[in-house]
């Protein structure tokens, strides 16, 4: 039509001057889109009269002046125009609209100028494309977008200058590495495709080449993610000219031949964007798909040096498309990221492999890279489902391919790197389905066999460089304590041989400082990382270095496992080390005897004195050479005829000569002394260690008696010098420190020879008072404010010797001497002499709490830095002084014959007045002492000063609640609050006659089970505490026990809680659970289990402990029976409330394992109970019955039944009363009644009449036996058959009214059994009669601990972690089991069941098929879709609708990728009702399908339809942009928006993907915005229709007008 118009404009011969200068606009203003729109109207129509004809009605000049006109528009007009629009910096519907209307103008003018005007109009616009983030924005200066628009129309004119071109170029591959995100595809669809597509043949390679080149540099020179995901959007945008048909000698680039190219798209394959690995994918399809088509020969790279990974060969073509293939359908079916999609294909993994092995093993050159099949893993690993990435560690674990050689060489690096993250993940390492609890888990012994089948695998020179890449990559990660544990234990498997030098040694000290440090060390990995040391290139100063990082309280100590391999190797490896190179000069051969005798000379080789005072010496040095020595001893000791005490005595003579002198020599230097007393300190601690002992090590080891033999002979002049050094010689800040190891070094030798008379009673008369007095005298000094060093160093030392003295007296190893009493009278006239009382309700204790002032000045003759450091730790010294205060007041208050100054009650009033201000000023970890002392004062106090008591009480909870982060001080905290808070005269004083406190304990007892929810542990420690006080073991005078006892009703609910505690954990607490019961079964293979204590956390050690204290109750005893008879009605109440509950309760929930475990106690219980009681709670049982159980409880209550009717015979008329009770709501209950009849053969030798009780029961079966139900039915048929056999024995002894029922009764037996003959029906009546609790359990004779809490749960499928095992009551010293009630089941029947129930469903064979199972095959090759056609497009003309006077909104939805006719009948009928402005297709055929047509309901008819084929679709988008449409696609990205947010522009193209794969790769980039669904489900997609329709919609919804046509609800 503008055609036409300008036609006849200018043939009218008007003036064509006004006409521009109408149609103009002043270059500052913005003009309207139509405006713009008519002046190229104007313009394009002047072309053909510019042309040149004969018949054009313009002469030259008029021509030229015409062109200089358009030069004019674009310089004047088009550029500012842009530059507007840039400044508006937006993409508005205005914006987009005007630069498209703009660019349209530029591109009509520039085909009508001289040649000269689009090269300046380009070189004008490069600058904006050389973008650059630090650079400011220039007023005039275009947006790189509106600059790259621009450009794209002069690149068809520009096309013949070629070194513009390349300028052009340039500048495209600039703004591809340097744009954001959002800017990079605009640029490279505008410029790179519009470039290509105006280049002839020739120059075409020759820029595909550079493009491809650069490509390929910059991602080899910069391998990151980004840098991938945009080389590959490049590429696949690229796709069409780099991958078509042709040969290698036409000269074009093949990137098929580039060694960068495949790494790009691996690196794509295995990227976190899923778009990225969606174009990797592609571009590996078309390769293929394009080798297949032209039979492309590559088998070597064309430089023959670089290896390719990608080969074909056309006489394999078969093979190769089909690896091909099913790769492709694997890495497609990953994306799914659901188990049960990704599962059934995960065959073809094991399909690949063994297609690239057989390959390799025929051609030996094989063409399938092992490097594919590691994408496949690495993509699995990167999962965010962690089941498949357990699906994928497990796969590579069992890969038999890896003992090649050749391949596992090429997964070396893989297993080192990718590998190692995925095995971090803890979750890896949960029990799989059939394990028990201490089992170790499937991946863990997986790895196991794993490590040595890979590592035996690895040439032997390439063993040592894998094994340290491995150890450098665990220390590059922090590493949780689960992953390290089970990949230490793989390591342990590797067959040994030399393989680390000193770098792997480094490299593994660095792992244990760095990522074992916050971890309890279990490791088995020690022994494994020496044994696998090459000993000659490490020098024994190495090995013994490294050891040096193993603690001895934790891992290293003598008489464990490792330490004796460690021995060994030792000995083997003797002589074999690197000599040492000492003083420039490489010494001989070292022996570890030789070793250790330099190392004592060079320990003890120190300076002369300075006179400064020094800081104590590193104690690490100590601790290196201890070990050393004791090593050295023990590894003589194998050797025969060696005498121990030679040995040690020639080994530290230089020792024991300082430690003789250090008394006498008044030249010997302190610091020389220091390190002596240092080793010799060490040595005693870790020649023998408390833990060894516990595993049969004895107190009379030969090497730990030679030790102290030696060290007995200089024990007088070690305490000479220290008692010397503590009274008076220490006073520099260094000297606290110096303090600490004197005294401990004082109570090493006190411990050592506490069984020897002589030195016991020269220290008890001698050494020990007087430190005590001189320590005293110190104290009592003047309290003036002296706050030198000197003196607040002197009262610190006083005072911790003070406070060592008290812990040696009351521990008890040394006895209580007149002397050390009467100076002990003067300690506590000390502490308690000073009562003040300033007022008369607060007394105060002046010299307790006692603070040290911190020293303002610092001798100048020391080292002034280091004693900086001192003064900055003030606060602890002082918070240590304070401690030591609280350690002898503990001592004084519990120590018998010490002046009764301290139990005055104001003084005790005072005394725990300052314990209560102590707690609040003492740091958390130093509280124990504290706690001690109230645990003494507070029962002497309560009746008097009741909220005093409440609140020290309540203050130490909180403090205890404090510390729950902190796992080290927490466990002693704690136990020393209960042994406090909970103390046996406390609870009887507190149940009698302190309610305030009474109420606080319960409040503290039920917060500390909620801790013990979070906290595994807690509630064990309070409970374990309380039961032996309640019941204790050692039990005294019968009233003193029923006092204590007594207590035990204020807390009632604490063992009802008890018997039902256990919380269902998560599945990550569920895993530590799991590993530390795996860890414990390990036993003396692991040295902590061996070391470290094992506190009982475990948590069903509160039910256990329980259950021990039940046990022991004496039904005689009437305080006991009030117990049991209280604790049975709570337990009842608490399964009846649970019953009543309207929250439905599931198999193995918290309300199902509550429930069980209350009817599993109440068993224990019945035995104890009176008769009377029973009566009463009997109902409360058949009440029960009819509630709906689980299987487990539901056997439970049957035997709870069966058992009170033996015992209390009595009561069978109210079981017989159950039957005729109306329960409509829980029908089949009555099959619990029934179960209890199958056993009536049990229960009737205790009934009397027999025969009246059993014609009772036949009467009641009978009338359950044609029930409509299926389950009581079945049920009564089975009571009724066993109950029948008694009836025909009692019938043949002549038992009167049991021979009428004969007849009817095996009439009903006959016809049932034929009933149940066929089907399903026949598999139940069988499994029903084979189930345990109706066959082999027998009531009376299984009765016992293991059959109720650990065979019933097993075999009622109860959840493993529920099953208590009989060893776990053996180790309770307190269980208490009888004839009756024994702990094991005597009988084995039980034991060697298998677990079911025969209600569960019939299991096909289908179920035994193998774990992978072969699926449909749906790959798509990409060149199916597309098909040769002319490139017009064929329009449906929309003449019905215009007749209709229906309106159209600017929506155009594109389908052409779909290609299901009922998706595209069902959104033409969409787009049709919501007014779409055409509908795309690939095809207009499928309008005339029947499913098509189903759908669309002839909405066909009044939409147009567009057809435009898939191959098309990036030329028609392409047009559609330039006409200002805004390009919106359907996918999930990372920089999506979602489509709640997203304002629709009026001009919108909606691209819809295929229902598989999306939006195919190579039109990514050109949308323009990606829209997502926001979805809350676990299905991850939605139908493509679905989906068009919420966008469409809300298209229409935003711009909907106020008088437009509602869209309301269209039926079918």
């Amino acid at each position: 039509m503008y055609c036409v118009l300008v036609d006849a404009f200018l043939s009218s011969a008007l003036d064509y001057d006004r006409m521009f200068k109408s149609l103009s606009w002043p270059s500052e203003s913005w003009p309207g889109t139509e405006r713009v729109e008519a002046l190229t109207a104007f313009v394009e129509g002047l072309g053909p009269h510019l042309a040149g004809s004969d018949t054009a009605p313009f002469t030259a000049t008029t021509k030229q002046r015409i062109r200089d006109k358009i030069d004019s528009v674009i310089f004047m007009q088009c550029l500012p125009l842009l530059s507007r629009i840039s400044a508006e910096a937006g993409e508005g519907v205005r914006c987009r609209e005007s630069r498209a209307a703009a660019c349209r103008l530029l591109s009509v003018c520039v085909q009508l100028c001289d040649e000269a005007v689009p090269g300046r109009v380009a070189l004008s616009l490069l600058p904006s494309l050389n973008f650059s983030e630090d650079e400011r924005p220039d007023p005039g200066r275009l947006t790189v977008e509106v600059a790259s628009e621009a450009m794209a129309v002069l690149i068809p004119p520009l096309s013949v200058n070629y070194h513009l071109t390349l300028t052009i170029l340039s500048s495209a591959l600039s703004c591809i590495k340097t744009l954001p995100d959002a800017l990079v595809s605009k640029v490279t669809v505008r410029l790179l495709l519009t470039l290509l597509n105006c280049c002839s043949d020739a120059r075409l390679k020759s820029i595909l080449t550079l493009i491809l080149d650069d490509l390929c540099s910059w991602h080899s020179t910069d391998r990151t993610p980004l840098v991938t995901q945009r080389t590959l959007m490049c590429l696949t945008a690229l796709s069409d000219h780099l991958l078509k048909a042709h040969s290698m000698a036409s000269g074009a680039p093949d990137p098929r031949l580039s060694l960068q190219f495949w790494r790009m798209v691996q690196d794509g394959l295995t990227h976190r964007d899923g778009v990225s690995r969606k174009r990797a994918l592609y571009l590996l399809k078309r390769c293929v798909a394009l080798s297949e088509e032209e039979g492309l020969d590559c088998l070597l790279s064309p430089s023959g040096e670089d290896e390719m990974l990608f080969k074909w060969a056309p006489n394999r073509s078969k093979l190769l498309r089909e690896f091909w293939e099913d790769y492709a359908l694997v890495m497609e079916t990953l994306e799914e990221n659901q188990i049960h999609v990704v599962r059934p294909v995960l065959n073809r993994i094991d399909t690949l492999i063994q297609t690239t092995v057989n390959d390799s093993q025929a051609s030996g050159q094989g063409l399938f890279h092992p490097s594919w099949l590691l994408c496949v893993y690495q993509r699995m690993f990167h999962s965010e489902n962690k089941s498949l990435m357990r699906e994928g560690v497990c796969h590579l674990l069992e890969l038999q391919v890896l003992q090649l050689p050749a391949f596992a060489l090429a997964f070396s690096q893989f297993i080192t790197g990718p590998f190692m993250d995925a095995l971090s993940e803890t979750s890896l390492f949960h029990r799989s389905v059939g394990q028990s609890v201490g089992d170790c888990p499937e991946l863990g012994a997986k790895l196991q066999v794993f490590m040595a089948t890979f590592f035996s695998s690895l040439s032997p020179e390439h063993r040592g460089c894998v094994l340290l890449q491995l150890i450098q990559q665990l220390s590059s990660k922090h590493w949780c304590a689960v992953p390290l544990l089970f990949l230490s234990q793989a390591l342990s498997k590797l067959p040994l041989s030399p393989l680390l030098g000193i770098e792997g040694l480094t490299a593994v000290r660095e792992l244990m400082r760095c990522t074992m440090i916050t971890h309890q060390v279990l490791l088995r990995g020690l022994n494994t990382v020496l044994c696998l040391t090459d000993v000659i290139a490490v020098t024994l100063d190495d090995v013994f270095c490294f050891l040096m990082h193993f603690r001895a309280d934790e891992s290293l100590c003598r008489g464990t496992q490792i330490w004796i391999q460690l021995c060994a190797w030792l000995s083997d490896s003797e002589g074999s080390f690197k000599p040492r190179i000492m003083d420039g000069d490489a010494a001989n051969k070292e022996t570890v005897r030789s070793y250790v005798q330099s190392e004592i000379q060079t320990y003890l080789r120190v300076p002369a004195c300075t006179g400064r005072s020094e800081a104590l010496p590193d104690p690490r040095e100590a601790d290196k050479l201890a070990m050393a020595v004791l090593l050295c001893v023990d590894m003589e000791k194998s050797h025969p005829g060696t005498e121990i005490g030679n040995t040690l005595e020639s080994l530290l003579s230089s020792l024991l000569d300082t430690l003789s002198r250090v008394s006498t020599s008044v030249y010997l230097p302190v610091r020389k002394s220091d390190k002596s007393l240092q080793l010799m300190l060490r040595l005693l601690q870790y020649g023998g260690t408390p833990g060894c002992q516990r595993v049969g090590q004895e107190r009379g080891d030969c090497v730990s008696v030679a030790m102290e033999r030696l060290m007995f002979k200089c024990v007088d002049p070690i305490q000479q010098f220290i008692l010397r050094r503590l009274c008076g010689e220490l006073q520099e800040l260094f000297d606290v420190e110096r303090a600490e190891l004197y005294l401990s070094v004082l109570r090493q030798l006190v411990v050592m020879y506490s069984s020897t008379p002589l030195y016991r009673n020269k220290i008890q008369h001698y050494y020990f008072p007087k430190l005590i007095k001189h320590s005293l005298k110190i104290l009592q000094e003047s309290s003036e404010q002296i706050s030198s060093v000197a003196r607040q160093v002197t009262r610190a030392v006083a005072m911790a010797s003070l406070a060592t003295i008290s812990g040696l007296v009351g521990e008890e190893v040394i006895d209580m001497q007149s002397e050390t009493i009467s100076v002990l009278k003067a300690l506590n006239d000390y502490f308690y002499s000073s009562l003040s009382s300033s007022s008369p309700s607060q007394p105060s204790l002046g010299n307790i709490n006692e603070r040290l002032l911190k020293p303002q000045t610092v001798d100048r003759s020391s080292d002034l830095g280091v004693q900086g450091v001192l003064l900055q730790d003030w606060g602890r010294i002082a918070a240590n002084f304070m401690r030591d205060q609280w350690i002898c007041l503990s001592f004084l208050i519990k120590a018998a014959g010490i002046a009764e100054i301290s139990r005055a009650p104001e003084t005790l009033r005072a005394a725990l007045s300052c314990s209560v201000e102590a707690l609040a000023l003492l740091p958390s970890d130093l509280v124990l002492p504290v706690f001690s002392f109230m645990e003494t004062v507070l029962p002497q106090l309560l009746l008097g000063e009741e909220a005093l008591c409440v609140e020290a009480v309540t203050l130490s909870w909180e403090l205890v609640q404090g510390l729950t982060t902190n796992a080290n001080d927490f466990w002693p905290v704690l136990k020393g609050f209960i042994s406090m808070a909970f103390h046996h005269e406390l609870l009887v004083l507190a149940h009698t006659q302190a309610l305030t406190l009474t109420a606080t304990l319960k409040q503290i007892a039920t917060e500390l089970m909620e801790l013990s929810q979070s906290k595994s542990g807690v509630f064990g420690v309070l409970l374990e505490h309380c039961c032996q006080t309640w019941l204790p073991t050692d039990r005294g005078s019968g009233d003193q026990n029923d006092t204590l006892f007594s207590s035990v009703f204020s807390h009632i609910n604490l063992l009802t809680e008890a018997c039902v505690y256990g919380p269902v954990f998560r599945r990550d607490q569920q895993l530590i659970q799991d590993v530390q019961t795996y860890v414990e079964q390990l036993g003396d293979e692991c040295a902590a289990n061996v070391i470290v204590a094992s506190d009982n956390r475990d948590d069903q050690f509160p039910r256990t402990c329980v259950l021990a204290f039940l046990s022991r109750l004496d039904p005689t005893n009437l305080q006991h029976e009030r117990l049991m008879e209280e604790l049975v009605m709570a337990l009842l109440k608490k399964d009846s409330d649970i019953s009543k509950s309207k929250i439905r309760y599931y198999g193995n929930s918290l309300q199902h394992r509550v429930k069980n475990r209350v009817w599993q106690t109440l068993l224990l219980l019945l035995p104890k109970l009176r008769e009377e009681f029973v009566s009463t709670m009997v109902c409360h049982v058949f009440e029960a019955g009819f509630c709906s159980n689980q299987a487990s409880v539901k056997y439970l209550i049957e035997w709870m039944m069966i058992l009170i009717l033996i015992h209390s015979p009595q009561h069978v008329d109210s079981f017989w009363a159950c039957f005729s009770m109306d329960h409509e709501k829980t029908k089949t209950s009555i099959c619990t009644f029934l179960s209890v009849l199958v056993h009536f053969s049990v229960i009737i030798p205790h009934l009397k009449e027999k025969a009246a009780q059993l014609h009772k029961a036949l009467d009641i079966i009978l009338q359950w036996c044609f029930n409509h139900n299926f389950s009581v039915r079945l049920y009564a048929l089975l009571a009724l058959k066993k109950v029948w056999s008694l009836a025909e024995a009692q019938v043949e002894k002549g038992v009167d009214g049991l021979g009428g029922l004969s007849t009817v009764i095996k009439s009903c037996l006959n016809q049932a059994e034929a009933m149940q003959s066929t089907g399903n029906a026949n598999k139940n009546w069988i499994r029903i009669q084979e189930h345990f609790f109706f066959g082999a359990f027998h009531p009376i004779r299984d009765y016992s601990v293991e059959t109720i809490f650990y065979t019933f749960p097993t075999l009622s499928e109860l959840a493993d972690d529920e099953w208590i095992l009989p060893w776990k009551f053996e180790k309770l010293s307190c269980f208490s089991a009888t004839p009756s009630f024994p702990l094991r089941n005597p009988a084995p029947d039980l034991s060697q069941l298998q677990p079911g129930d025969w209600i569960q469903q019939d299991k096909s064979e289908l179920d035994k098929e193998e774990r992978w199972a072969e699926v449909q095959k749906k790959i798509t090759p990409w060149r199916l879709g597309i098909q040769d056609q002319e490139p017009e497009l064929q329009l449906v003309p929309p003449q019905r609708a215009a007749r209709l006077g229906k309106l159209h909104s600017a929506l155009l939805v594109v389908a052409s990728l779909i290609d299901k006719p009922t998706n595209l009948g069902g959104l033409c009928r969409t787009c049709e009702i919501f007014g779409a402005s055409a509908l795309v297709l690939d095809s207009l055929r499928h309008v005339t399908d029947k499913h098509f047509q189903s759908l669309s309901v002839s909405s066909e008819l009044w939409l147009p339809l567009l057809e435009v084929k898939p191959v098309e679709l990036a030329d028609f988008l392409q047009v559609k942009k330039s006409e200002g449409y805004c390009i919106v696609g359907v996918e999930q990205t990372a920089n999506s928006q979602s489509l709640q947010d997203y304002q629709f522009p009026e001009k919108t193209l909606l691209l819809l993907g295929n229902e598989r794969e999306g939006i195919s790769a190579n039109l990514l980039q050109m949308l323009d915005v990606c829209v997502e669904i926001p979805q809350q489900g676990v299905i991850r997609s939605l139908n493509v229709h679905v989906s068009a329709a919420l966008l469409i919609w809300e298209y229409t919804r935003q711009h909907l007008t106020p008088g437009s046509t509602e869209v309301g609800s269209t039926g079918s």
